[in-house]
């Protein structure tokens, strides 16, 4: 009976082996690697213009957490004041996807027309039925596939003689790419060096990405009105350490005020690793050998 003699050592002793116990499917991080608060950070992004949820695209705890988050924004905006956007719709099919949305447009025909994602059944179709059952604006931001494959192949260059209905599902052109941008610099030191320097495949691919961020960007910017928050849902990359899409909202909305989450994975949840640190204003972490969908 010594350890009564102890009582606040043996409940710290308790307490401790819960907490080793226990199982989390997911860790929430601040940017600087402290726990955070789910409800507070909730709070934070309903006083956002603009949310950023980088995304796993093939993880399936967090296609379920940006539903969480989706509803329970909902309930701290006004009616009217949230609207979603996602990479996954491209801009030529957006009167697919507000149709859709406002309930004019059959699951079957919107599937068959709309080109979704093959993960689109398990994956965005439920985001895209909250968004319909409560009236949300859903807004497709990317760029239409055959452009971006174009300046992948060509270069920006080959978009200089589009018409103007073309433009029009793009960032306005031309583009002044940074390739001094951390994410750009990252994927040219995949081919091996400076995009700059290698042109052609190197500098064509970065040029490709930065369309899509720019073009995401420029239709977040355009698609809300004063008091409403976007939450926009993207893969990480087009996110992560503020780069991406939000070093073209820098350029064309500096005064958007605009949260980023990121999903990393990881095989412990207990500490945001190294690398991972800045990498959002808010980083998810699930466990490396969680489900995926495809």
């Amino acid at each position: 009976m010594r350890f009564l003699r102890f009582p606040s050592l043996f409940l710290m002793l308790i307490s401790l082996a819960s907490f080793t116990g226990d199982r989390p499917a997911y860790r929430l991080f601040t940017a600087a690697g402290l726990p955070a608060d789910y409800d507070q950070m909730l709070q934070e992004l309903a006083q956002a213009d603009v949310v950023l949820f980088g995304e796993q695209h093939n993880d399936a705890l967090t296609h379920w957490l940006e539903l969480q988050v989706a509803k329970d924004l909902l309930k701290l905006k006004q009616p009217g004041q949230l609207v979603l956007g996602l990479e996954m719709f491209e801009r030529d099919v957006q009167p697919l996807v507000a149709q859709y949305a406002t309930g004019e447009l059959a699951d079957t025909a919107f599937e068959r027309q709309a080109r979704p994602w093959p993960n689109y059944g398990t994956d965005y179709r439920p985001l895209l039925q909250f968004a319909r059952a409560n009236h949300l604006p859903v807004i497709g931001t990317n760029a239409p596939r055959p452009f971006a494959r174009t300046v992948a192949q060509r270069s920006l260059t080959a978009l200089d003689k589009l018409p103007a209905n073309d433009r029009a599902l793009l960032a306005p052109l031309p583009l002044k790419v940074d390739y001094d941008l951390p994410g750009y610099k990252n994927m040219a030191a995949m081919f091996g060096g400076d995009g700059k320097a290698h042109g052609g495949g190197a500098q064509n691919i970065i040029q490709a990405q930065a369309l899509k961020d720019a073009t995401m960007a420029h239709f977040i910017k355009t698609s809300i009105a004063p008091g409403q928050t976007m939450l926009h849902f993207n893969g990480s990359y087009h996110s992560d350490h503020h780069d991406g899409i939000m070093a073209w909202l820098r350029q064309y909305a500096p005064k958007l005020r605009v949260r980023t989450l990121s999903v990393v994975t990881q095989e412990q949840l207990q500490t945001l690793e190294k690398e991972q640190l800045n990498v959002a204003d808010y980083v998810v972490v699930v466990p490396a050998d969680a489900a995926k969908t495809y």
